[in-house]
């Protein structure tokens, strides 16, 4: 019986460890819309030390492009630009002169 508790608040204090842990990652705006030739950005909080973020780019057709993968400091690729704030637990995705064919779902995700 003694064991059996033992066991039981171990499970439990690692249950408790594990949620205690557990990221939040928030994404916004949540819906963005562009005007063609004007400038954006999107913005991706978490709550823990990561490794590196990553943003995607979801076109209409489903077709699924990674567009960074950034671990520290900032990275350009023609109009878009992506940096990374360790400190401050965040990314920003911004969008420079949209095109109509920037039209597509934006997300990030974190490691």
């Amino acid at each position: 019986m003694k064991t059996q508790r033992r066991v039981l608040l171990s499970l439990l204090w690692i249950q408790i460890c594990w949620l205690s842990v557990q990221m939040k990652v928030e994404q916004s705006p949540g819906v963005l819309t562009l005007q063609e030739g004007r400038n954006s950005s999107l913005i991706c909080n978490y709550s823990i030390s990561i490794r590196s973020v990553q943003w995607f780019q979801q076109n209409p057709d489903g077709r699924l492009i990674s567009l960074f993968y950034i671990a520290s400091g900032m990275q350009q690729k023609g109009r878009l630009k992506s940096t990374i704030n360790s400190k401050e637990r965040y990314s920003q995705l911004y969008i420079r002169d949209s095109q109509p064919g920037d039209s597509a779902t934006y997300f990030c995700a974190v490691e």
